[in-house]
């Protein structure tokens, strides 16, 4: 499943810059596959006196957005789960800012955030891999808006992406 393939109406309109930061190069799993090494790379080169750095007072530091990245993907796959299995129940959404308080991300290592993304990344894609062509069509209600479990996917990597760039721009 490719990029390409993804409607409008399968997500709401707050995520299509996620969406359309994801290159259409790859299929869905190989993209998700990619792009979290791309980011542990990525992550590994920046100076280590920048992973506590604040490039404004209360904006989040490195590693309080790694926790945001390991914190969404879990929500945003938990997601995908109820959806593909039909589950019609609306599902809330959840207060970033008040997550990263409560995570204590500064009081972790880098490897120890990197390691975690990693294994929480593998198991996005071991769920990923069950997925239907069906599956991966269906639809739930995730925050007031409706949802397909493929277009979670491809936010998991936008969203990635978008913070990545907020590190290019804002923190080297």
């Amino acid at each position: 499943m490719k990029l390409n393939q993804l409607q409008s109406t399968e997500y709401a309109v707050y995520f299509a810059p996620y969406i359309q930061s994801v290159s259409d190069e790859y299929k869905l799993i190989e993209e998700l596959e990619i792009s979290v090494h791309r980011l542990i790379k990525f992550v590994q080169n920046i100076p280590l006196d920048k992973f506590d750095y604040r490039y404004a007072e209360d904006k989040w530091t490195i590693k309080d957005i790694l926790q945001h990245l390991i914190d969404a993907e879990r929500i945003f796959a938990y997601r995908a789960l109820r959806f593909s299995r039909n589950d019609t129940t609306p599902l809330a959404s959840f207060d970033e800012n008040n997550y990263v308080v409560f995570a204590n991300a500064n009081k972790r290592t880098i490897q120890d955030l990197l390691t975690e993304l990693a294994v929480v990344r593998q198991a996005t894609l071991s769920l990923f891999k069950t997925f239907s062509d069906e599956e991966l069509v269906r639809i739930g209600i995730a925050s007031n808006h409706p949802m397909s479990v493929r277009a979670l996917g491809f936010v998991i990597i936008g969203h990635q992406n978008h913070h990545q760039r907020i590190f290019e721009e804002r923190y080297l």
